[in-house]
């Protein structure tokens, strides 16, 4: 009856875990706490996918992010000041913006070292005058509609995407600069949207902070050690209000927003629900490759596996095992037919780069691999994978080895060596040529004429 008990305990509890592969403890940095109830909706998704909410100030003097070094959070949504320490020990931050509140100085600055750039004058909006909803933003046009995103380049994997229309009231403009290679657009503006000050009584922008595509709505940062930053330039985006709220768009024709769906997508991705890559198994070995067999059967394992030294022209096999966390399990990983995941065979710079082929697959893994042969170099070498992707955790695998040149036995014999069968081919002459000259030499003796020889006695 006692291991039931247990066997029930342990299954609730893995019912409420959550559903992030990196904790279930949100700190939610609300100012108002009065406004709390308009993302009721929101909350709710949060607790239903596992999370334990905890609501503070962020002018609360006893909130601490850490507790003896360690992180008293995994996630945060709303951004409190001291994020980037939070950022730097692996946490995950939501920001949310509004054209209604003055974006902070500290969060601005922040965002400034990111390379993220917001409107100077901290109260602009966007506005589309071809994208907008006429039935709650007839006069400003500043409730954008705009479709689920795409994906951004043929190489990377869509975690937004979808066939519904996001509504997002009084966005804040982002600008991402060029030199922060870790930034990635989630939504963009359509060419037709613009940023301006509300409170400029100028019947025309003369210039505007951001037109079009430059404007980045929702905004992505995934660090070195793969913590994630986003910032949504609608915080109204997630009120209760505009869940699955009617629009009609300037065609006229009306449809529900998704809101809620695209809420639950960016906070799975900024909370490592998705989009998470484990690597398994690493390993590399000696092989034999047989010509004349396919697939897997042309190359059969030699010796043991990961030695630290090999040989010049050594035919060496080369496996890594990815897996890839979705929801609250792991699966097989799945390359984009445009991308490729690559070894590199490196000393300095690489000797060899190779597309790693999926070989085999498992229940929660696929395993990549590839053989080659080792350069005609001897030195230390590196086994190296280095795959980053935009919304994707980085995979960086390195394993080092000694490549030895051939010992004095194994060299290949002279005979072996087509270009070397003449001077073989001079030597055995000349061999010959000096034993036939000893043997003429030895018994060819001269003749004598009769009556010209010796005086016989």
């Amino acid at each position: 009856m006692r291991w039931l008990l247990s066997f029930l305990l342990i299954s609730l509890l893995s019912l409420v875990q959550a559903l992030s592969s990196s904790g279930s403890r949100v700190l939610v940095a609300i100012e108002d706490a009065a406004e709390k109830e308009k993302y009721s909706a929101f909350w709710d998704d949060l607790e239903g996918r596992g999370y334990k909410l905890s609501f503070e100030s962020p002018k609360n003097e006893k909130l601490s992010l850490f507790k003896l070094g360690e992180r008293v959070y995994d996630h945060i949504i709303l951004l409190p000041p001291k994020s980037k320490d939070f950022i730097n020990h692996n946490g995950n931050i939501l920001l949310t913006l509004s054209a209604d509140s003055p974006t902070p100085t500290a969060i601005s600055s922040l965002l400034l070292e990111l390379d993220i750039h917001l409107p100077p004058d901290r109260t602009s909006l966007v506005v589309d005058h071809l994208n907008y909803d006429t039935i709650s933003a007839t006069e400003k046009h500043d409730v954008l509609l705009l479709p689920q995103p795409s994906a951004i380049r043929p190489d990377v994997r869509n975690f937004f995407g979808g066939n519904g229309i996001i509504a997002l009231p009084r966005a804040v403009a982002q600008e991402l600069g060029n030199n922060n290679p870790h930034l990635a657009p989630i939504l963009r503006a359509k060419g037709t949207a613009y940023s301006y000050n509300p409170k400029d009584e100028a019947e025309s922008v003369e210039d505007p902070f951001a037109v079009g595509e430059q404007i980045s709505l929702v905004s992505s940062m995934q660090a070195r050690n793969s913590a994630r930053f986003t910032v949504l330039g609608s915080v109204e985006a997630l009120e209760n209000t505009w869940f699955n709220a009617k629009v009609k768009g300037f065609d006229g024709k009306q449809r529900n927003t998704v809101n809620k769906e695209f809420a639950k997508q960016i906070s799975a991705w900024t909370f490592m629900e998705a989009g998470v890559l484990k690597v398994g198994k690493v390993e590399h070995h000696l092989s034999s490759i047989n010509p004349n067999a396919s697939g897997n059967d042309s190359v059969s394992q030699l010796g043991y596996l990961n030695p630290k030294i090999y040989r010049v022209k050594n035919d060496v096999t080369f496996n890594i095992e990815l897996s890839e966390y979705s929801d609250d399990k792991l699966l097989p990983v799945a390359i984009l037919p445009s991308d490729a995941l690559q070894l590199e065979f490196s000393m300095l710079s690489p000797f060899h780069r190779l597309n790693l082929q999926p070989v085999s697959h498992t229940s929660n893994s696929t395993v990549f691999s590839t053989t080659f042969k080792t350069p005609d170099q001897h030195g230390i070498f590196a086994f190296k994978v280095n795959y980053k992707r935009p919304f994707l955790t980085n995979v960086e695998v390195k394993r080092e080895v000694t490549v030895r040149h051939f010992a004095h036995d194994e060299y290949p014999r002279s005979w072996e060596i087509s270009g070397g069968w003449v001077w073989i081919a001079g030597i055995w002459v000349t061999i010959a040529g000096w034993v036939a000259f000893v043997w003429i030499f030895l018994y060819s003796e001269p003749a004598y004429e009769k009556g010209k020889g010796k005086k016989a006695q």
